[in-house]
């Protein structure tokens, strides 16, 4: 596996600037559970740093439920294609946490608000929700375009 910094150019870049994640967690009866939501990815990416993957969802929802009881979650990033051939996209195995206000929650505001401006007209709505952040451990870039099969992966401390 690769170490983040052994690769200047890291091929999964232009999928953290996809719109949706999938996130799957696990509630406490041991029940799997999957949800799309919209995230971003931190604004710059120094060779080495963890790209950090922030989302907004509703505290009572399933998977914020889940969170509270087990921090662990896996996470999916991939464009719609229709041929084999073109399936990409990002595994990932993390944290997720809450954030609570604070510099880290403006970072991470100013992240989202970069990526989704129409949320600035939502602030009603983002002041019902929690922001999140999830921190991958573990990568897997699934790309067929350069071979079928082809994974490249990182690991984080």
């Amino acid at each position: 596996m690769a170490s983040p910094a052994a690769t200047e150019a890291r091929p999964f870049e232009d999928l953290l600037a996809l719109s949706t994640l999938t996130l799957a967690t696990c509630g406490p009866d041991g029940e799997p559970h999957a949800a799309a939501v919209y995230f971003a990815a931190s604004l710059s990416l120094a060779p080495g740093e963890l790209p950090q993957l922030y989302f907004f969802s509703h505290p009572d929802s399933q998977h914020s439920r889940d969170i509270l009881a087990n921090p662990r979650a896996a996470a999916a990033c991939y464009p719609e294609c229709y041929d084999w051939e073109d399936i990409r996209g990002l595994q990932m195995r993390g944290h997720v946490r809450q954030l609570a206000p604070g510099p880290e929650w403006e970072t991470a505001w100013a992240c989202y608000l970069a990526k989704f401006p129409f949320v600035s007209g939502l602030k009603d709505v983002v002041a019902q929700n929690a922001l999140y952040v999830f921190t991958p451990q573990w990568l897997r870039l699934v790309d067929n375009r350069r071979g079928f099969g082809f994974k490249q992966e990182w690991t984080f401390p």
